[in-house]
């Protein structure tokens, strides 16, 4: 039985201009040249039959039916439009081949409707009526689920691919190649091994960041050095980003994850996701550890490099109480000085700040914090306090998690009901207000999920038991660190803890997050000397970058009053007795 063109208005009997699009979805299909020939070939043969002309072909090699933007696709679509009409129907060979999601069939379909433009597939012919439109919606519906669950079949066979340790084909890392490792069949399982000439250059640019040839070199340097040697990124010159990924690449300490990240969304995975595929090291991962603690420190987000290499110990912390400017060091015969440098830039007519002996003020910070705030019963009260409030706030964050998975599902649906509306023809694609509504709704599912796996990643986790012995340990770690430990050490430790010093001629106020000293009482510290406790810094109170003193200096005041502890220090030099608030 023939069957008629499914929405060209012209009669079977008249010859109709047919386009033909041929997809395959992975790189490996179009390389084999079996699929995209057979398309083609099958579209031919039916104009042949039916004594339709074939005026076009699009050819879409390694795209994916759900991606919304192929670009020969879109180019088809695009054609489409133009006038006068360059065909009459767009022939595919199974409507899977045009599209395998229902929102992108539906507006597409819908878009060639409204240019006089049918669709035809070759395998699966359909009338032009109430039932074949209900057909094709099934057809459709079937083949997005199937595309759903191809992915997941092929993501479970990937994963326990990279869980026996093989890899699973996309370009190795900077020092390795992919190679045979053994046949299944007529499979062939790879793993990565060095590739001897890009090992070398990661040990160097490792033993460059660290000063291993005498002079330590920063992240720019490395590239410019390399590419000044002319030695490249595969052919390419190396940038500041290549370098970056090389030293923060945990891959080249033996131990490399796959499923890290989503492939569509980019969005980060919860590290039990993550697998673990054992591979050759490049390098030792204490020296690798030792690299991201620099890298941290150094970072120009968290510390300017003109702190990071300042002498003193309260620069980048320590603030004039007048001004709220920085306290920079001003020398004079035989002294050393805090000053502020808002002072010395407007004048005192514009600020009524001081200048305080640089060492008579370090000897009351850091007496006062080992002496009263590191002692153990100290510690007890400031950390029980902030464990009470964490426990409270584990149970709004569990809550709120909730409340974003069911945002979520009710915006899905909401997409849903669109997609049906569409499909019935109840809205036209052009209606503004469904292009709104379908945008506003995809940022919004977007949102969510970014919202959900970055809120499921930083879920509170189980903490370990307070004890004495830890409370001890960490008073006993701190208190010898800050008078005992080398100059870089003690500033290491004191920007820790500390997160403002803030200075007039009446007083000293230090101010800190309990947080950190919470987190450092539950967890195990080093046993060796000269290691130093790392967590991540709480950096603006206000969580952006806009260095605005005044709303942070207010945020950094409602902060205190909720979970921070402050110290206030008498103005006399040496040690004092401090008057504490909460």
């Amino acid at each position: 039985m023939r069957h008629a063109a499914k929405t060209p208005p012209q009669p079977q009997s008249s010859t109709l201009r047919v386009a033909v699009y041929a997809r395959v979805s992975t790189a490996r299909q179009a390389e084999a040249d079996l699929s995209i020939p057979d398309q083609i070939r099958q579209a031919e043969t039916w104009c042949l039959r039916l004594g339709h002309e074939l005026v076009r072909q699009y050819i879409e090699l390694g795209a994916s039916g759900t991606d919304e933007t192929r670009p020969i696709f879109s180019e088809m679509l695009s054609d489409a439009k133009s006038q006068p009409r360059p065909f009459d129907i767009i022939l595919v060979h199974s409507f899977s081949r045009f599209a395998r999601d229902n929102l992108a069939y539906a507006i597409a379909k819908q878009a060639l409707k409204k240019a006089g433009i049918g669709i035809q597939s070759i395998s699966q012919p359909l009338n032009d009526d109430p039932t074949g439109e209900l057909v094709e919606a099934v057809l459709t519906a079937v083949d997005a689920h199937h595309s759903r669950e191809n992915a997941k079949h092929t993501s479970r066979a990937m994963k326990e691919n990279a869980r026996q340790g093989f890899w699973n084909g996309a370009r190795s890392p900077f020092g390795y190649e992919a190679v045979e490792a053994e046949r299944r069949g007529d499979k062939i399982k790879k793993k990565l091994a060095l590739c001897e000439t890009e090992a070398a250059i990661v040990r160097r640019i490792f033993g460059l960041y660290r000063g291993v040839e005498g002079l330590q070199y920063g992240v720019k340097a490395i590239a410019a050095k390399l590419n000044a040697e002319g030695v490249t990124f595969r052919g390419k010159p190396f940038m500041i980003s290549n370098v970056h990924r090389i030293l923060t690449g945990e891959t080249y300490t033996g131990r490399h994850h796959f499923n890290v990240s989503d492939s569509k969304t980019g969005a980060i995975r919860p590290q039990t996701e993550w697998i673990a595929v054992e591979v050759p090291a490049i390098i030792p991962r204490a020296t690798w550890e030792s690299v991201q603690e620099q890298l941290a420190e150094r970072a120009p987000r968290k510390t300017p490099a003109r702190i990071v290499n300042s002498p003193t110990l309260l620069t980048g912390i320590a603030t004039c109480a007048h001004c709220g400017a920085g306290m920079t060091l001003r020398t004079g015969k035989g002294y050393r000085y805090y000053a502020c440098a808002g002072r010395a830039q407007k004048g005192p007519t514009r600020c009524g700040g001081c200048a305080v002996p640089m060492p008579k003020v370090d000897e009351a910070v850091l007496s006062t914090l080992a002496d009263q705030v590191f002692a153990p019963d100290r510690l007890l009260d400031l950390v029980s306090g902030y464990l009470d409030q964490a426990r409270a706030e584990a149970q709004t964050h569990r809550t709120q998690l909730g409340q974003l998975k069911a945002d979520l599902t009710e915006t899905e649906g909401a997409i849903n009901r669109l997609v049906g509306m569409v499909e019935a023809g109840l809205m036209e694609v052009g209606d503004p207000a469904l292009a709104e509504r379908l945008k506003a709704l995809k940022t919004k599912r977007s949102s969510l999920q970014s919202q959900i796996s970055t809120a499921s990643a930083t879920e509170p986790a189980q903490k370990p038991r307070l004890t004495e012995a830890k409370l001890a340990k960490l008073s006993t770690a701190i208190r010898t660190a800050l008078w005992q430990a080398p100059p870089e050490m003690r500033k290491a430790y004191l920007k820790l803890f500390v997160d403002n010093v803030t200075i007039s001629k009446e007083e000293i106020r230090v101010s800190g997050p309990k947080g950190v000293l919470a987190k450092a009482a539950m967890n195990d510290l080093p046993d060796m000397p000269g290691e130093v406790i790392t967590f991540v810094r709480e950096w603006r109170p206000v969580g952006d970058s806009n260095p605005c003193y005044r709303r942070e200096r207010a945020a950094s005041w409602a902060s205190r009053r909720t979970g921070r502890g402050m110290l206030h220090l008498a103005r006399p030099p040496g040690r004092v007795k401090p008057e504490r608030r909460l």
